[in-house]
């Protein structure tokens, strides 16, 4: 018999032998599509429980599952071997359950110390003793904040770290985190595995989702993996390799970003020249700003998060004007042009956020799909949408890219992250742009999709575009950039050659030791 859960206080969940989550049978069914199917998964206290699979494999359905968000269809839910029914977060919450979701759910214009305490007013109040709670939560786990910063001007790095402070205030003790890596960098990454293995020294249970399969491995003590919405495996890192996981997870071996053959010419494609870019004070967001990138030519930039590259994909789109220098477009000053002129003359634009800048969530496919490029064929007739060309397009799009889902009259929200980010990718590509610029665009995709993105991406430059990547992958940027370019506190170093350049000096380039090296 399952009881609703009553708010009792979680028992000691160090016993890594008890069992502290246990999903029987769960299946749940969204209108033409199963997410779910006769899911089991069990979860022992004081471990690390990473869950992988490719996108649209019924992941993120599970967990919101599990944090009340979501009712199965069919199933049982047992929390410390009592079965319970989670109506919502709230009654998750109470039973000690903590979940940072893959895309924020912040409000930009409250302070990180509102966004942490709303909703949990009774816990540290709304004042100092608040704010020192959260000083040392971010001391503690590495994760520096100022309560007092405004939400709307961190950089999704710090949006990623106060969602996981949000949870650590309100006392979860079964932590779900939903690609929490996807914004950071190696020696960020390491900073939180190490975060992550000291919850669990303390008898926190924390279940990881990701895609990336070598973080997986260094740091999880059980794997489940699920395909087309049902458990297909359940291992021991020790006993299996990255090549078996990726195969568990979509059939194939584990890709590779790595291109053959430059194809770089000499025709320029894009040049940013001295920009500027005035921050708060007499700081500057970017500074003295030199890049310039041929067709066939992908040049690669590297930083830790917040450092100004959000500001500089921002310049170039248009949607920022920078206080010095400009920006050529095939020789073509387009420095104060509006956001539109810059798409019609060929660029094209792959966000960091596809929620915030990429997509209308409650909009359908076929209407995302026109996002951008309104103004373009085959989505005009005279002076109007012709819906009925856009539809036969997107429609193309979905089986050319293997977006999954249903209809294309669903709205984007219901897709898998992964599926989001292949329709954007194939609703910019079929535009054949100049120019691309493309900031983190395997960002929360599995294997098989992120094989599928880079395959596009060296097409496309072997076929003449030129690219401007932005990623926090420093595999991805080794393996596709002809050139690397490193940005620190608005400036850039290098360039880089991929061919020789090692992590660790792009590490140390990313956070300023050589430089600090070389001052010694």
């Amino acid at each position: 018999m399952t009881d609703e859960f009553s708010g009792t206080a979680v028992p000691d969940l160090a016993d890594t032998n008890r069992l502290v989550v246990e999903l029987k049978g769960i299946t749940k069914r969204f209108p033409g599509v199963v997410a779910n199917k006769d899911i089991q998964l069990q979860v022992r206290g004081g471990t690390i429980h990473a869950i992988v699979g490719e996108n649209g494999a019924g992941k993120s359905t599970l967990m919101k599952i599990l944090y009340g968000v979501q009712q199965p269809d069919e199933g049982t839910i047992s929390i410390n071997g009592v079965h319970v029914v989670l109506k919502s977060p709230t009654e998750a919450i109470k039973a000690g359950i903590g979940m940072v979701f893959q895309h924020f759910m912040l409000a930009d214009n409250l302070t990180v110390l509102e966004n942490v305490v709303l909703g949990a007013e009774k816990l540290h109040g709304i004042g100092d003793d608040a704010r020192a709670r959260i000083r040392t939560l971010a001391t503690d786990y590495g994760m520096p904040l100022d309560p007092d910063a405004l939400v709307a001007d961190l950089g999704v790095g710090d949006r990623q770290r106060l969602e996981i402070i949000k949870v650590l205030y309100r006392g979860a003790k079964i932590l779900i985190l939903d690609e929490p890596t996807a914004v950071l960098v190696p020696q960020e990454v390491t900073e939180l595995f190490n975060n992550l293995r000291d919850l669990k020294a303390e008898g926190l249970t924390v279940i990881f989702i990701s895609h990336k399969l070598d973080e997986v491995l260094s740091v999880a003590d059980d794997i489940t993996v699920i395909r087309r919405g049902t458990t297909v495996a359940a291992v021991d890192p020790m006993d299996v390799t990255a090549r078996k996981l990726a195969e568990l997870m979509v059939g194939s071996e584990l890709p590779s970003p790595q291109t053959e053959e430059s194809t770089v010419t000499d025709e320029v494609r894009l040049v940013l020249e001295g920009i500027e870019l005035a921050g708060s004070g007499a700081r500057k967001v970017l500074d003295g700003i030199d890049l310039v990138i041929h067709a066939g030519e992908i040049l690669g930039i590297a930083g830790v998060e917040g450092n100004g590259q959000a500001e500089l994909v921002e310049v170039v789109m248009g949607m920022r004007r920078p206080s010095a220098g400009r920006v050529l477009l095939g020789g073509e000053d387009i420095t104060e042009a509006p956001v539109r002129k810059i798409r019609d003359a060929g660029v094209g634009y792959i966000p960091e956020d596809r929620h915030r800048h990429g997509l209308l969530l409650d909009a359908p496919l076929w209407e995302n799909m026109i996002l951008g490029h309104q103004s373009q064929p085959p989505n005009i007739k005279g002076p109007l949408i012709d819906a009925k060309a856009a539809k036969a397009e997107t429609e193309r799009i979905v089986q050319e890219y293997d977006v999954r889902t249903p209809s294309i009259l669903v709205s984007s929200g219901s897709l898998s992250g992964g599926n989001q980010q292949k329709l954007i990718i194939g609703r910019e590509m079929s535009h054949s742009p100049r120019v691309l610029v493309a900031a983190h665009p395997t960002r929360g995709v599995d294997v098989g999709a992120q094989a599928a993105i880079w395959d596009l991406i060296k097409v496309a430059r072997s076929n003449g575009m030129a690219v401007l990547l932005i990623s926090a992958d420093l595999e991805e940027l080794v393996g596709l950039s002809d050139t690397i370019r490193v940005i620190l506190r608005g400036k850039l170093s290098g360039p880089f050659d991929p061919e020789v350049v090692t992590r660790e000096e792009l590490g140390a380039a990313m956070t300023g030791a050589d430089a600090r090296k070389e001052e010694q």
